[in-house]
């Protein structure tokens, strides 16, 4: 994990005011969440509508996002059972 990416992260929860540089790719368009969304997923679950807001898209999409990446990890899950079997 590259800690520099999340340097921004620790700023604004330290001085607990939205973040306002919008081309991190943390950026959020949320002041409830100042404006990151690592923030955002630290706060626990979301409803599909809830996150399509954050980003402009609708509910479905998310689903659809969502299923293709449940299923790339079920694959890559299934691989590294193969590779290591004491992995699952």
């Amino acid at each position: 994990m590259n800690n520099k990416q999340y340097d921004c992260v620790i700023k604004v929860k330290n001085k607990q005011t939205a973040c306002k540089q919008k081309d991190c790719r943390h950026f959020l368009c949320s002041d409830k969440n100042l404006n990151c969304s690592i923030i955002a997923a630290e706060e626990g679950p979301m409803t599909l509508q809830e996150i399509g807001d954050f980003y402009g898209i609708s509910r479905m999409r998310v689903c659809q996002i969502e299923k293709s990446i449940l299923k790339k990890l079920k694959s890559s899950s299934n691989e590294l059972h193969e590779f290591d079997k004491s992995s699952g």
